[in-house]
């Protein structure tokens, strides 16, 4: 996937957090931002960043509640929202599973059920090792994998089953030949405990899920699996920034992967109920704490509404179905 054309804060007009004087449409009651996921996880943590943004600046007059539903990879909050069609009071946060979980599962879903919102960002994925390793570069880990005897093969930790992680984990052993273990987590929290333990050799986590790890020197990364290189240039450990991350492109392993962080509203909202919520994250996407946490996480900022949200999610779901049939992942 490439990378999309990212926002030029100088460009954007200057925000008024005040509501809209005239609403076309405005929620009547509490509206519920549903999670396909666990709690802690990246998806968690933007859905309740967002929850207080907008109480803090009032962008809604009614509350705003984070729900999750993580059962079934997120299959049962993605059938919750079909189910809910006209319902104007239900959106729902989504990550790239919105793709991978009916291929995988067999689940009687398709992203495309759904109505469209707003892309709000890109995840990153990062390939890490714990920092004691004996290889600090690509080549080194290339190496090591590729040279493991039979039996002594890399783990690769990574969140769920068929989902992102094992996707890219199968698209590194396409290119280098070599073979990992893959160990399904709960969450990126865990797999970046389990990485500093050393019950596994390497993951590809989002920078938000393993920084913390970093910053303590108990992890390393590697490269990020994007076309170039993270603009964020403030240091993160030492003098070393996100910037400073080579892409995995550049380091040797001609990989590219960038996760959805996207809203959809349930089947059979009006164009004006849909034309609130653009709006209203347009707003949060303008909020000093909503920029501090796309820094702090290493988000790639890239947004959509419109026809031009739904081409990229058409060809984002293309893209899905080949890198997992190429793995064997879709259910038949």
């Amino acid at each position: 996937m490439r990378r999309l054309h990212r926002w030029s804060l100088g460009a954007l007009a200057a925000l008024c957090l005040a509501p809209t004087a005239a609403q076309a449409w405005q929620p009547t009651k509490t509206v519920e931002l549903v999670v396909p996921a666990g709690v802690g996880g990246g998806a968690d943590q933007m859905a309740r960043v967002i929850q207080g943004i907008i109480q803090k600046h009032g962008l809604m007059a009614q509350p705003l509640v984070v729900v999750n539903r993580p059962g079934g990879a997120g299959a049962q909050g993605f059938l919750e929202m079909k189910g809910a069609a006209g319902d104007p009071h239900k959106i729902l946060i989504s990550l790239s599973n919105v793709f991978t979980t009916p291929l995988a599962t067999g689940a009687p879903f398709r992203w495309d059920e759904l109505t469209p919102v707003a892309m709000l960002a890109l995840d990153e994925f990062i390939l890490w090792v714990n920092a004691k390793a004996s290889y600090s570069d690509v080549a080194g880990f290339v190496a090591a994998l590729k040279a493991a005897p039979p039996g002594a093969e890399f783990k690769m930790g990574g969140t769920g089953s068929k989902q992102e992680d094992q996707i890219i984990t199968a698209a590194i052993e396409q290119k280098t030949g070599g073979r990992f273990i893959y160990v399904p987590y709960k969450g990126g929290g865990d797999v970046a405990t389990q990485l500093v333990k050393g019950q596994i050799t390497a993951s590809v986590n989002n920078p938000i899920e393993a920084v913390t790890q970093w910053r303590a020197g108990e992890v390393r990364p590697l490269c990020v699996f994007d076309d170039e290189r993270l603009p964020y240039k403030e240091p993160v450990v030492g003098q070393t920034s996100w910037a400073d991350i080579a892409t995995c492109k550049e380091a040797g392993l001609d990989i590219e992967y960038l996760m959805l962080r996207g809203i959809f509203g349930p089947p059979r909202l009006t164009a004006d109920q849909v034309g609130y919520y653009v709006e209203l994250f347009r707003r949060v996407r303008e909020t000093p704490e909503w920029k501090e946490f796309m820094q702090r996480g290493a988000f790639n900022t890239s947004a959509l509404t419109g026809n031009d949200y739904k081409t990229w999610l058409s060809k984002a779901a293309d893209s899905h179905r080949s890198l997992m049939e190429t793995a064997g992942f879709i259910v038949r």
